[in-house]
């Protein structure tokens, strides 16, 4: 009678939440639109000050409760990781905007095309930044992603802006996270960036009360307490990001992470009604195509390098 090793057990169980960590996570993104949409009459610069100012908070108060502030400490003693992470702070704070402008302007759609872009533009910067060298098939999909980029700029009559900025910003921060990951745990890293951010923030909002006007406080409760979540819609799905991250192969990963841009077309698509004329959906066509060849080289690679760690025991 065959016997089952008790450490398979365990590792099929931490695969397992690792799955549903990154579905939570690549869910709570991919509703992130609805979620901003929510918050109008606000724009787009008073959205992401308080997002940031309210993430930070957020951070405090679970580092206080979790009592992390030594490790916070230890990271601030090391000026390299601490300016690494202000660069880091930069990319995200471009990320954040453009977003937020472009849901609100009702571009959702190009949103959801930065990040199906995303993996090819991460598999680029590897290319051009580490000297990486690409596979014929991750060739191939960025040269099928370069050909969709042009049929979608033909099709806007404008430089598909929006989705590259998201698609760049995103690729070099996690460029930089990788980078520093194993030296800095999420909450900490979340808590530093924001924390660089503060001066930005405040200026935006100095700038908004003195234009606009703000609309903190001055909606309704409802609408005020929704603003006051967005530091626990920022770091939430991060949380479970980071714990699907330490649980699953990079493959995994690497597949769960178009769920967030699947729900971000569907949303501006199908809920938003915005335009799709058969141009885009091209375009889009071709970006899907480039996924599924970088997909699957993936997913091949990562069977090659288990089939010869299980050789080599």
């Amino acid at each position: 009678m065959r016997t089952v090793s008790s450490s398979i057990i365990p590792s099929r169980s931490r695969e397992h939440s690792g799955v549903l960590f990154a579905i939570a996570a690549y869910t709570l993104w991919g509703v992130l639109p609805a979620y901003f949409l929510l918050l109008q009459p606000a724009g787009a610069f008073e959205i992401v000050a308080l997002r940031i100012l309210f993430s930070l908070v957020f951070c405090a108060i679970l580092i206080t409760a979790t009592r992390k502030w030594p490790a916070l400490v230890a990271i601030l003693r090391q000026p390299r990781l601490v300016l690494m992470m202000g660069l880091a702070a930069v990319l995200i704070f471009v990320n954040w905007q453009v977003y937020v402008y472009a849901t609100l302007s009702n571009h959702v759609i190009e949103t959801a095309l930065g990040y199906f872009i995303n993996p090819i533009v991460t598999v680029l910067l590897g290319v051009i930044l580490l000297r990486e060298r690409l596979r014929t098939p991750q060739w191939i999909a960025v040269g099928i992603s370069a050909v969709a980029v042009l049929v979608l700029a033909i099709n806007y009559g404008a430089f598909p802006w929006i989705s590259l900025a998201l698609a760049f910003s995103f690729g070099l921060y996690g460029l930089i996270k990788k980078r520093i990951g194993g030296s800095v745990d999420a909450v900490s890293g979340l808590t530093i960036e924001t924390a660089w951010l503060v001066p930005v923030a405040t200026v935006q909002l100095v700038v908004v009360g003195a234009s606009a006007g703000l609309t903190f406080g001055t909606v309704s409760v409802a609408h005020t307490l929704t603003l006051l979540s967005a530091g626990i819609v920022t770091a939430v799905p991060l949380l479970l990001f980071a714990a699907a991250a330490r649980r699953l192969p990079l493959v995994y990963m690497g597949l769960i992470q178009y769920l967030a841009p699947v729900l971000q077309f569907l949303f501006g698509a199908f809920v938003l009604n915005e335009d799709m004329p058969p141009a885009r959906w091209f375009g889009f066509g071709l970006v899907w195509v480039a996924l599924v060849v970088l997909s699957i080289d993936l997913m091949s690679v990562g069977r090659a390098s288990r089939r010869a760690s299980a050789n080599a025991t």
